[in-house]
């Protein structure tokens, strides 16, 4: 999606960050010197930041009339972007930062992140052409400018608990993978018959609770739906496609396929054995062990057809750096095809040169070749990225608050025209 609108309207994180951005960006110039960088990221993982570490060190070492140290801080707020934002605004501003896709051309079309397309470019070696586009699009503007790498391209895919099923007495799924009755109905079938006979739960939703609606909406795209259309400006949860899937969503609640939602507590974990299938990406597997057989395949096809979805994490140099030459500068070694390479360990990347078995073994040794080659490597070049727009915050809540009758079984017809008449005035802006 591309942004034309005006800078100040579309300033809309939160009103932190809009006050963060209404400040300089930094001063008139860099300050002289080797700068000490200092990186912020989702993720607290201890082998995630050793693996960082070593990439910064080893740029330091190269590099050290330019950067003189590359600290890497976890941002401690359960709420992500509102600590991120809350660091913008106090002034604590970090170099370069992780950035989820669902924030992406937000963050791009309200001119937080640095503009860093020329020096990836200006890189020997470093080869931009290699990144798969459709992973590029969402950090680039309306005239090609680049913001942010995405590091983690993962696509989302179906993990099925083979023990379970066979326990439960049903068909073997890796046998319906790739033929016509490979469907979100038939997964559904399965998933509500193990419930009946098991107890046990039947499909699992990536990180599905009240608060984070775009994980079941995502699934839409399979039933040709879409929130929005494709310039932003239109509200599509009134569409047929998608008052059909969230009435299919409902119903299989209201059968036992799909757990029924309860607070915001968390989707039992696959990883405990009591779950039939869940829907989430390649990081997933690392918390799995040989106490039951399972399976990871590309994700069903829905009514209209084949759609697979991958979700993005980027890392970009923030425009309020008063590091930003530096900042970019490591950028381009972080990601470089051989660091890239080496991040495939934890996150599949959005290189096409990187898009093999062997590599994608490092990310994922638990699975089989074929797994990976089926649900990764076949699925990657022709998957969409997650619903995004430029304005998302502005309205989010408003979803959320709008399609709680949706999962207490109310009318759901009525549920999304609310949506519609509460976000309509924010997308046509």
């Amino acid at each position: 999606m591309r942004a034309d609108r005006s800078r100040s309207a579309v300033i809309a994180l939160t009103g932190v960050l809009a006050l963060a951005l209404t400040a300089c960006s930094g001063g008139s110039g860099e300050p002289s010197g080797p700068a000490d960088l200092k990186m912020a990221l989702w993720s607290s993982n201890k082998d995630h930041l050793a693996l960082l570490q070593k990439v910064g060190d080893a740029y330091v070492a190269e590099h050290g009339d330019q950067v003189s140290s590359i600290t890497f801080e976890p941002v401690t707020n359960p709420d992500y972007i509102a600590g991120l934002t809350t660091q913008l605004a106090g002034g604590d501003v970090p170099d370069l930062a992780w950035v989820p896709e669902a924030s992406g051309p937000e963050f791009v079309a309200s001119g937080v992140l640095h503009e860093v397309g020329g020096t990836l470019k200006g890189t020997d070696g470093y080869d931009l052409g290699d990144i798969l586009p459709a992973a590029l699009a969402p950090w680039q503007d309306d005239k090609g400018g680049v913001y942010a790498y995405p590091f983690s391209n993962s696509p989302f895919a179906l993990y099925v608990n083979e023990t379970l099923l066979e326990k439960a007495g049903q068909p073997d799924v890796t046998a319906l993978a790739g033929t016509p009755d490979y469907t979100w109905q038939r997964i559904a079938d399965i998933a509500a018959a193990t419930h009946d006979k098991t107890g046990a739960v039947g499909l699992n939703v990536p990180a599905f609770n009240p608060t984070n609606w775009s994980a079941v909406t995502m699934l839409s795209t399979a039933w040709g739906a879409a929130p929005w259309s494709a310039d932003g400006t239109t509200c599509e949860f009134t569409s047929p496609a998608m008052i059909g899937y969230l009435t299919w969503y409902q119903e299989q609640m209201k059968r036992g396929a799909i757990p029924a939602v309860s607070g915001n507590a968390a989707p039992a974990a696959f990883a405990g054995g009591d779950v039939a299938f869940s829907v989430a990406q390649l990081s997933q597997s690392g918390s799995l062990d040989d106490s039951f057989e399972w399976s990871f395949l590309p994700l069903p096809a829905g009514p209209s057809g084949y759609h697979p979805i991958v979700g993005q994490a980027g890392v970009s140099v923030l425009e309020r750096s008063e590091h930003k030459e530096q900042a970019a500068g490591f950028l381009a070694y972080l990601t470089n095809p051989a660091n890239a390479e080496l991040l495939a360990q934890f996150f599949p990347p959005p290189r096409a040169s990187l898009l093999n078995v062997e590599t994608l073994a490092q990310a994922a040794p638990k699975l089989s070749p074929e797994q990976i080659q089926s649900a990764i490597i076949d699925v990657v070049p022709k998957a969409s990225v997650k619903a995004q727009h430029p304005v998302l915050s502005q309205f989010s809540d408003k979803v959320r608050a709008g399609l709680d009758p949706v999962w207490s079984g109310g009318d759901v017809t009525a549920a999304v025209t609310g949506v519609c008449e509460q976000i309509s005035p924010t997308l046509k802006g």
